[in-house]
């Protein structure tokens, strides 16, 4: 239990840290990134397409984007969790089985 405490301590500081220190910054993605590299490289150049759907705001695609990660991080533990559980069951079925071999 103190070791669980421990951990998520480190990660709420290490969460909390960056936004202290780095005060009056913008978080920006890879897209506008590439996007300026792109033209930088080449200005004449076009998008193939467009996107659907455009958030009406940086809030809202902030939003989306943690929802997305949260459902990864979900499916990831939820795996992990059936995968731990499965290993479990192997190793009581094999601990039975030796059970039943050494009684014969």
């Amino acid at each position: 239990m103190k070791k669980s405490l421990l951990l998520l301590f480190l990660v709420v500081i290490l969460a909390i840290i960056p936004l202290i220190t780095q005060q009056g910054t913008e978080f920006g993605g890879a897209d506008g990134v590439a996007e300026e590299a792109i033209t930088k490289i080449q200005p004449e150049y076009k998008p193939w397409f467009n996107s659907i759907w455009e958030p009406p705001g940086a809030e809202t695609e902030s939003l989306l984007f943690a929802l997305q990660a949260a459902i990864g991080a979900g499916f990831i533990g939820y795996f992990i969790g059936v995968m731990r559980q499965k290993n479990k069951q192997d190793v009581q079925e094999k601990n039975e089985q030796a059970k039943h071999v050494t009684h014969r």
